[in-house]
């Protein structure tokens, strides 16, 4: 978990940086690693404690686990 919001500030930031210097095409590619390197982190994250987002975001095993504990921010 802690991986995964270290990305995700990482992101936050280019994102906010991007949109000021929208032709930095350095930023652009580490955005476009940290987007892959976060797809990733969250993938290995959803398979061992479930899915992180509602509402088609992520995939559901079956049985429905979204009333099973730990909850993302519980790991």
């Amino acid at each position: 978990m802690f991986e995964l919001q270290k990305t995700d500030f990482a992101l936050v930031e280019l994102t906010l940086y991007l949109d000021t210097h929208p032709t930095d095409m350095q930023a652009l590619q580490q955005f476009n690693q940290l987007a892959q390197r976060r797809r990733q982190i969250a993938h290995e994250f959803e398979m061992k404690h479930g899915p992180l987002m509602q509402f088609g975001h992520s995939l559901s095993r079956f049985p429905w686990p979204w009333n099973d504990t730990p909850w993302p921010w519980q790991v």
